[in-house]
């Protein structure tokens, strides 16, 4: 079966990554500001951008956007689009959490691992995930032109077989339960399960664990 993952959460240590390039943005700018602020902040709005969007525009887009509006908000005065190119340029030093690279190829030798990604093509062929993942299980919201958490990313990435989605966000987490997705939640620093959402039937500490969960479930 086809098992998909989230990029930036499940996958990609995306707060450290990111972190880590805001604070080399934030030095060149000779702005006092940690760089873990500055990603929160990014981030946030670069979630809200992408669930109120009506039409896809791409997620760098989305990313800019939200960047510029960061800015703005902070006071700070500097090129947000040149800032988000050198954001996005950093993805290839973002990190996988510590389990990924022995837990996906464990995974693939009984099912199809894929990635379910509110991201472009592009940008997630730069990451370290890229590599672990069947080049044909790639479902981006460039491919399926829908975004989390509107339903309509799930019920696409169903109809092109995904059955399992391992998600660590409360939003992802929820929205594809809401689909009715089958799911497995990976427990992830900083992220947490919404309390006033359905919960996730199934969940691990540790994407070792996975495929003893995914062989019980295919039993």
């Amino acid at each position: 079966m086809l098992v998909t993952f989230d990029l930036f959460s499940a996958l990609i240590d995306s707060r450290t990554g990111g972190s880590a390039t805001f604070a080399s943005l934030a030095e060149g700018h000779g702005w006092d500001v940690a760089g873990s602020d500055l990603y929160d902040d990014w981030d946030a709005r670069n979630k809200a951008s992408q669930k109120e969007v009506t039409d896809w525009v791409p997620f760098a887009e989305h990313c800019r956007r939200a960047l510029a509006d960061t800015y703005a908000a902070r006071g700070l005065e500097a090129d947000a689009t040149a800032d988000t190119l050198a954001l996005l340029e950093s993805l290839p030093d973002w990190p996988l959490w510590p389990d990924v690279g022995r837990a996906l190829p464990l995974v693939a030798e009984q099912h199809r691992v894929g990635v379910l990604s509110n991201v472009d093509d592009d940008l997630f062929a730069r990451t370290r995930a890229a590599g672990l993942v069947h080049p044909d299980a790639v479902l981006t919201s460039e491919r399926l032109h829908a975004y989390k958490p509107h339903p309509e990313i799930y019920q696409r990435a169903a109809e092109a077989g995904a059955a399992v989605h391992v998600p660590a966000s409360a939003r992802d987490t929820r929205g594809a339960l809401e689909a009715g997705l089958t799911v497995v939640r990976v427990r992830r620093p900083g992220h947490r399960v919404d309390p006033d959402g359905p919960q996730p039937q199934h969940e691990v500490a540790d994407l070792l664990e996975l495929p003893g969960v995914l062989a019980a479930l295919a039993g």
